[in-house]
């Protein structure tokens, strides 16, 4: 029995959850420069957009200051991107659901079909195993 494949987003879909978001939570952004979470998150925030670490390990990371949980960021998050394990990717979906959150973007390397499912199911936009940064540059190029 072959494993059960999601569709590739439509690139319209990649394309819009990138135009339309402005604030960006990175659950699982490390501060230090050598993580791909630092490296896509601080060229996405030099693009323009607002990025709010979560990561309870971390105190503050690209200048702003970092939160324990999904729940605890103030305001509107528009974005949610995921550098966590599969395994740990159903409760930040579960807090993006609970945060209002109007996307969730599972990094590349991060499947996980039935959190993504509950997401879609809540009117949530999702993609997986795509990196967010690469997807910006090839439609809108790298305005660093």
């Amino acid at each position: 029995m072959s494993p059960i494949r999601n569709p590739e987003p439509p690139e319209e879909l990649l394309r819009n959850v990138l135009r339309r978001s402005r604030t960006l939570a990175v659950v699982g952004l490390s501060n230090s420069p050598e993580r791909p979470s630092h490296y896509v998150a601080r060229n996405l925030q030099l693009a323009g957009y607002r990025v709010i670490p979560v990561n309870p390990a971390v105190k503050t990371a690209l200048g702003e200051r970092s939160y324990a949980s999904l729940l605890d960021v103030p305001g509107t998050v528009d974005l949610v991107l995921v550098f966590r394990r599969s395994q740990f990717v159903e409760p930040v979906v579960d807090d993006a659901i609970r945060a209002g959150a109007r996307a969730v973007w599972m990094q590349v390397g991060v499947r996980h079909p039935a959190a993504a499912r509950k997401a879609r199911e809540a009117g949530l936009d999702v993609v997986m195993d795509r990196c967010a940064w690469v997807e910006y540059q090839k439609f809108f190029g790298p305005r660093l």
